[in-house]
C-alpha cells in the first residue's frame, strides 16, 4: 500500500486539528498529498480461512514495547499494570508530560487488534521524533497506552478472556452460592473454555467490591470488576486521576462486522472504515445517571469523537477509503453502564469508541494495513486536537451530522 509522508507526523497532525475548525458538517478539505490506495469498493470480501498471521502477539508485544522504551532514551516508559488470569503481563506505555491526559486501550476483545498495531506505531514515533512539533505536543498531552488488555483471549483469537466461574468465586469468596454474572459464558467463538466479555465488567463506582446481591445482573446494569484485566484498567485510570486530578479522555479501540456501508455523506454506499461513538447511557444522554454522577458530560465525548472524525477526513480527503468514517449504532434506548467507556464517562472523562470494520481474521493484508492506518490517524488527530485546544472549540452537536453505516443489525461493542 502506498503511504503518505509521515515526516514530521505531529506537525501535520497539528495542522489537521487546526484545519478541522473550518470543516462543515465534519468534512474538511484534504491538506496532504493524494490518498493511499484502498481496497476494492465493490462486493465486500472476507476470508473463509482465518487470517491470523502478521498480528503482534503477547510475546512480541513485550519485545516491541521494550525496544520502543530503549530507543526513546527514557521518553517512553513501559510498566506492568497487572497480570491476566492465565498469567500474562498487562502493559502500559506512557509518553508525554502534559497536563491533558489521554488513556487509550486496545484488544479488550482478544480478536480485535488493529489498535495494538496503531498504538505501537504512535509510541515509536513519539518516542524518537525530536522535531519542534513533537516536543510541543508532548509538553501538552500525556498519552498512556494499554495496547493489549486481554492477552488470554488474544492467544485464542477470541473475544472473551479465559476464567472458569469457580476461579472467580475463589478470588471473591463472598460470591459462593451466588448466581453467575450475566456476561460470563461457558464458551465463546467456538472454543470450549469459559470466560467474560471484559467490556461488560466495569462499574462507575470505581471502588465497587463484588456483592452477591447484585448478581447475576443484566445488560443495562453496571458490571462487577470480576476479572484482573478490568481491575488493572480501572486501577490505571485511578492512578492517573490521583496524579493529574482528572483524566481528560479515554479511547477504546474495537472492531465490528466486516461489511458495513456508509449511509449518506460523500461516501454513500461505500464500505465504512471506522465508526465512532460516545457513551451509550440510555435516554436523555444519560439523564438517569446525572444526579449520582454529575461529572457526566456527553457533549464533551461527542466533541472528542468529532475531532477524531475530522482529523481522519482532513488527512485523506472525502473519497479515500481511509476517510470512510461515521457514527456507530446509538439508539436512545441503548444502555451499557458496564462498559469501561460508560464507567469512565460517568466519572468525568470524555470517552470515544472506535469500531473498525472487520475482525482481525476477516480481512487480508491490504485492508489490515489500511484500517491500522485509519485508527492511527484518528488517535493522532485526537492527541493533536487536545494539544492545540481545538477539541474544546468544536460543536459537539455536529457529531450527529456524520453519516451512519446502515443500522440494520444489533451492535455488540
Amino acid at each position: 500500500m502506498r503511504t503518505v509522508s509521515r515526516i514530521p507526523r505531529w506537525r501535520r497532525s497539528l495542522a489537521l486539528a487546526a484545519a478541522s475548525s473550518a470543516a462543515v458538517a465534519g468534512l474538511a478539505a484534504p491538506v496532504q498529498a493524494a490518498p493511499p490506495d484502498g481496497p476494492d469498493q465493490g462486493p465486500c470480501k472476507t476470508f473463509d480461512d482465518p487470517q491470523w498471521s502478521g498480528w503482534t502477539d503477547h510475546a512480541e508485544l513485550d519485545e516491541k514495547l521494550r525496544s520502543i522504551e530503549s530507543t526513546s532514551a527514557g521518553r517512553v516508559r513501559v510498566q506492568q499494570i497487572g497480570t491476566s488470569k492465565q498469567g500474562r503481563e498487562l502493559w502500559s506505555a506512557r509518553v508525554g508530560t502534559g497536563e491533558r491526559v489521554l488513556m487509550v486501550q486496545s484488544a479488550i476483545h482478544g480478536n480485535e487488534r488493529t489498535g495494538t498495531e496503531a498504538l505501537l506505531g504512535i509510541l515509536k514515533d513519539l518516542g524518537t521524533s525530536r522535531d519542534a512539533a513533537t516536543e510541543q505536543l508532548l509538553s501538552s498531552v500525556t498519552l498512556v497506552a494499554l495496547p493489549m488488555v486481554n492477552p488470554d483471549g488474544g492467544e485464542l483469537n477470541r473475544r472473551m478472556n479465559v476464567v472458569p466461574w469457580e476461579q472467580v468465586v475463589a478470588d471473591h469468596p463472598q460470591l459462593a452460592g451466588a448466581p453467575t454474572a450475566w456476561y460470563h459464558s461457558p464458551s465463546g467463538d467456538g472454543i470450549d473454555l469459559p470466560g467474560f466479555d471484559l467490556n461488560r465488567d466495569f462499574n462507575p463506582d470505581l471502588d465497587y467490591v463484588p456483592d452477591p446481591a447484585d448478581l447475576p445482573g443484566e445488560q443495562t446494569d453496571a458490571g462487577f470488576f470480576l476479572s484482573p484485566e478490568s481491575r488493572a484498567i480501572r486501577d490505571t485510570y485511578l492512578a492517573l486521576r490521583d496524579e493529574f486530578g482528572a483524566v481528560d479522555a479515554v479511547v477504546d479501540l474495537h472492531h465490528m462486522g466486516p461489511c458495513g456501508r456508509t449511509t449518506g455523506g460523500p461516501q454513500d454506499g461505500k464500505l465504512i472504515s471506522v465508526a465512532l461513538d460516545y457513551p451509550p447511557l440510555g435516554v436523555g444522554d444519560g439523564a438517569a445517571y446525572q444526579e449520582e454522577y454529575p461529572l457526566l458530560d456527553q457533549d464533551k465525548s461527542r466533541r472528542y469523537a468529532l475531532s477524531v472524525a475530522r482529523g481522519i477526513q482532513a488527512a485523506y480527503g472525502t473519497q479515500s477509503p481511509l476517510a470512510g468514517v461515521g457514527r456507530y449504532l446509538h439508539p436512545d434506548e441503548r444502555e451499557y453502564a458496564g462498559q469501561g467507556r460508560s464507567a469512565f464517562a460517568l466519572n468525568g472523562s470524555a470517552t470515544v469508541l472506535f469500531e473498525v470494520r472487520g475482525q482481525q481474521d476477516d480481512l487480508g493484508q491490504k485492508q489490515r494495513g489500511m484500517l491500522v492506518q485509519s485508527v492511527r490517524t484518528g488517535v493522532e488527530s485526537l492527541i493533536a486536537a487536545m494539544a492545540s485546544g481545538e477539541v474544546d472549540r468544536v460543536d459537539g452537536d455536529e457529531f450527529f451530522a456524520l453519516p451512519d453505516y446502515g443500522w440494520d443489525t444489533a451492535a455488540t461493542d
